[in-house]
């Protein structure tokens, strides 16, 4: 196994992937129905790190925490108050440093991330292109999330041409979820002392060879800062990221779309969705509701 094999590096964000025999885990909502826990009382509701099952044991406390406002869906602290919400603010203001006027590229702008990383970047000041898969998601990008601009990377042959035709005067901003190819453009198009966010990979999941990054000399000289994000390491911001979030969504200035289905047994078609593309927002699986 290579220096970076999936099993090293999947526990950083779920420690109870090491366990064998066991269910799949992630990022979800639940309600305590007994705890022996000082802080989580039975009733609460909490987000973090459960199991793919109905009633699950929660022994590690360090990626759980507990909902305080219960005026918005349950099921936005899975995506735009969770996990994906926290990574976008901590990758978007504490890696990307983002200053007004500023030029921000978001692939997988579609996605629970990639929403949010260009909603943050419009409050601010910042020109805004986002790229997806579909018509319906470009569309969604320009009409309901106010990206700038937005493209369709599947109708692209020349993804260097294309970033040059959004950023004339370069990218700025490389918040990046997808790799390959995509970065490969946007390493050519950033401009001196750009910064990027690497958040994920999507492009390569179903590969079975990876693609590789040729234009790396850029980082040399044009000085681009390129960090990975791993949002386990700003778990201690979440106070301050709700702080500003949560008056932006009840005040209509930030939104969220979340695609939900129904049910455990449609988890797994849930998951090949969000592999081949085929969600539209937050991929939600839910498994009860009060």
């Amino acid at each position: 196994m290579n220096a970076c094999g999936r099993n090293q590096i999947v526990p950083f964000f779920i420690p109870q992937l090491s366990r064998s025999a066991s269910p799949l885990y992630g990022y979800g909502v639940a309600k305590v129905v007994d705890s022996g826990h000082p802080d989580f009382e039975e009733g609460d509701f909490v987000w973090g790190i459960t199991g793919w099952e109905e009633y699950t044991i929660i022994t590690s406390f360090e990626h759980l925490f507990k909902i305080q406002h219960t005026d918005v869906p349950l099921s936005y602290y899975t995506g735009i108050l969770g996990m994906p919400g926290l990574t976008a603010y901590a990758g978007f203001f504490e890696v990307c440093d983002p200053k007004k006027g500023e030029n921000v590229f978001v692939p997988a702008a579609a996605g629970g991330v990639g929403q949010l990383v260009g909603q943050f970047a419009k409050l601010m000041g910042c020109y805004v292109v986002g790229s997806a898969g579909s018509k319906e998601k470009v569309d969604l990008l320009k009409n309901k999330f106010g990206f700038d601009e937005a493209f369709n990377y599947k109708e692209e042959h020349d993804l260097d041409a294309a970033l040059k035709r959004y950023f004339p005067q370069g990218i700025d901003i490389y918040f990046d979820l997808v790799g390959g190819k995509m970065l490969d453009a946007a390493l050519v198009n950033i401009r001196v002392h750009g910064r990027i966010a690497m958040c994920g990979l999507i492009s390569q999941v179903t590969l079975e060879e990876r693609e590789g990054v040729k234009n790396t000399r850029c980082l040399i000289y044009k000085r681009i800062r390129m960090q990975g994000l791993n949002v386990v390491d700003y778990y201690h911001l979440y106070p301050k990221f709700l702080d500003l979030l949560m008056p932006q969504i009840r005040q209509g200035k930030i939104s969220c779309l979340e695609d939900i289905v129904e049910g455990l047994e449609n988890g797994p078609n849930a998951l090949i969705r969000v592999f081949s593309g085929h969600n539209i927002g937050k991929q939600v699986v839910s498994l009860a509701n009060e």
